[in-house]
């Protein structure tokens, strides 16, 4: 069943309704997620925010905008620019992914090596708990340390705590014109090198990307704009600090410039837009080479998110290149590397088991490494089903065992987005407490796939 509220009351209700029957409620905003979190699950009652679509008001002097979920990213960042304000954070799909998914998978983006991820803007929220009652949080003022932090806490919570219907966020003083380079190297370890000297020197680009050689190919393979595909890996850099951007890009391309075989710097706003385009392609571009790698609909991908401390980027992409070779896996890895987040990105075949069982393989080896590497296992996606054990890892007993705390007081009745994010306790009597209809285990095959 899917209901579609026009409003905060609407939301309660149907939270209400649910909760008197015991059945589960999934939340959903726009469905750009890439770990499973908006997945509906058998029985469930699923809540689109697709029709609280306002922004319900701009504040220049404040700098804040308030705004129901379901407003789109993109327009809300349009909204605020005709205000001379910004609202930084960009996921690579700003042009569909709302900004109530944003703030409940807590998303990052190209720009979060200076701003920061969506959680470093919300001031306040309302949000309808379990039992349908609704809850104000947060603040709109400039400070505020007021009780708990119970704004952050819904933060990245996925739906499993509450449902996010109206956001208050922190705006900034608009954005200055980019100046862009970038630069190819021959080998991923002389691109790591240069993240880590640009890092090393005190540089804070407002972009700092790595796109492999897997990705070069398929973009240019999809849309042909002269990218080197001989390279193995490709640097896109950005700084944004006005009348001082092109004497701290010079900086920058200092540090890039050892081990690059070519650095070009963009010279005009047009030429930065196009590469910085070329860099949100990368998804798009990934699934029509995973269509045409497997056609008839057997494509398909698996978009990881790790995150390593910066100094060890290298040995992340090294090793996710040693774990593709050894299972015969085709993995592509693009990301931000300038704040150690990065994607590899699995083609799979899903119509051939044995090669879905090789996927998982490369996936479960690839988080392994991340936490090995003294990272984490999502740095913007969020956990959804498809991290689910990998968190419970990450987290260790006592961490996990605070996080049921938290779902069981909040949502003692485990309606909310059974499933996701962590499993809960089992009950007296067997199976899992509140969930007992529905027990997903993370599956390569479950995470969307437009492809």
């Amino acid at each position: 069943m899917v209901v579609r509220p026009r409003s905060t009351a609407e939301v309660s209700a149907a939270v209400k309704v649910a909760a008197a029957h015991g059945v589960p409620v999934v939340p959903q905003g726009a469905r750009t997620g890439l770990a499973g979190a908006a997945n509906a699950v058998d029985g469930a009652v699923v809540v689109s925010m697709a029709g609280l679509d306002r922004i319900v008001a701009i504040d220049p002097a404040e700098r804040t905008a308030v705004v129901q979920p379901g407003v789109v990213n993109a327009d809300l960042r349009r909204a605020a620019a005709k205000e001379g304000l910004s609202y930084p954070p960009d996921p690579g799909s700003w042009e569909s992914a709302t900004i109530g998914g944003n703030v409940a998978t807590d998303a990052g983006g190209m720009c979060c090596v200076k701003y920061g991820v969506t959680g470093e803007y919300v001031l306040g929220l309302e949000v309808v708990l379990a039992d349908g009652e609704v809850l104000r949080c947060g603040r709109r003022t400039v400070k505020g340390v007021a009780g708990y932090d119970l704004t952050s806490l819904f933060v990245g919570s996925e739906g499993t705590l509450g449902i996010i219907t109206e956001i208050t966020v922190r705006l900034r003083p608009e954005a200055r014109e980019a100046r862009t380079l970038v630069a190819v190297y021959p080998t991923v370890a002389a691109a790591g090198a240069a993240v880590a000297a640009v890092t090393a020197a005190g540089h804070v680009p407002s972009m700092l990307e790595l796109l492999d050689r897997t990705h070069l190919r398929a973009i240019e393979a999809y849309r042909p704009m002269g990218l080197d595909t001989g390279a193995a890996a490709m640097l896109l850099v950005a700084t944004d600090t006005g009348d001082h951007a092109a004497e701290e890009l010079a900086a920058i391309a200092e540090c890039c410039r050892p081990g690059a075989s070519e650095l070009y710097v963009a010279t005009d706003a047009a030429e930065a837009e196009a590469l910085t385009a070329a860099r949100r392609l990368a998804h798009p571009a990934m699934e029509h080479l995973a269509v045409t790698r497997y056609p008839n609909g057997r494509g398909g991908l698996v978009v990881d998110d790790v995150a390593v401390p910066r100094s060890r980027i290298v040995d992340l992409v090294v090793g996710v290149e040693d774990i593709a070779a050894r299972h015969d896996v085709l993995v592509g890895v693009v990301g931000h590397a300038g704040d150690g987040n990065l994607h590899p990105v699995i083609v799979v075949d899903q119509a051939d088991p044995a090669d879905m069982a090789r996927g998982r393989a490369v996936f479960d080896a690839i988080m392994a490494l991340g936490l090995a590497l003294g990272g984490t296992c999502t740095g913007e996606h969020g956990v959804g089903v498809l991290k689910r054990d990998w968190l419970a890892r990450e987290l260790g007993p006592v961490g996990l065992r605070v996080h049921r705390a938290v779902k069981a007081a909040l949502d003692p009745a485990g309606i909310l987005n059974p499933g996701k994010v962590i499993t809960l306790e089992p009950a007296p009597g067997g199976g899992p407490a509140g969930t007992a209809r529905v027990e997903m285990r993370p599956d390569p095959a479950a995470v969307e796939s437009r492809a």
